[in-house]
């Protein structure tokens, strides 16, 4: 029952601050509001039990990220960006694109059964599932988290230092934009 309130909660949370990124016109504002969403997700994450990825949404997307969001907003001039002309005349290029999408969506999901789940493990039936967990994450291989890093920092560390070093640039470059704008 409890379960169920905070599902709701985190839910509307979600959904809400979603709602309110899209259609805030400050930049300020919809970060913000995009803050409150990112809040609902890491609340779900808690929900389900997945510990780890509630604290990297805390720590690496709304503290992390989002702080440099706020921060490349308050070093673009927005008074500048404000009077050039938007493209907010091309809303029925948007709708058409909303409604394909939409239709591949319905179509994944009903029609050609690539999204199908597959069977629990009889292993993980609801009076065994907190045994079967807690013997699987003090197992061999690991726990959940354990196994990440041994994937990431084994397996693709390459790709992992690449992106680090494209945020890097992009971070550099952002601030070089804004120093030339002022």
């Amino acid at each position: 029952m409890l379960d169920t309130f905070f599902f709701y909660v985190f839910a509307l949370l979600t959904l809400g601050g979603a709602v309110a990124t899209i259609t805030r016109r400050s930049a300020v504002h919809s970060a913000l509001s995009l803050v409150v969403s990112l809040l609902g997700v890491a609340g779900l994450y808690l929900l389900q039990q997945a510990e780890f990825l509630f604290a990297v949404q805390i720590v690496l997307y709304i503290g992390g990220i989002m702080v440099l969001f706020l921060f490349v907003i308050m070093l673009v001039n927005l008074d500048e960006a404000g009077k050039q002309r938007q493209f907010n005349r091309q809303w029925l290029l948007g709708l058409l694109a909303c409604l394909l999408v939409g239709a591949q969506m319905i179509w994944m999901v009903r029609g050609s059964g690539a999204l199908r789940l597959p069977e629990a493990p009889a292993a993980l039936s609801t009076s065994g599932a907190a045994s079967a967990v807690g013997s699987a994450a003090g197992g061999a291989g690991g726990g959940n988290v354990e196994q990440l890093a041994d994937v990431l920092f084994r397996q693709y560390l390459l790709p992992f230092e690449v992106v680090s070093l494209l945020l890097l640039v992009a971070i550099v470059g952002s601030v070089m934009l804004a120093k030339k704008s002022s």
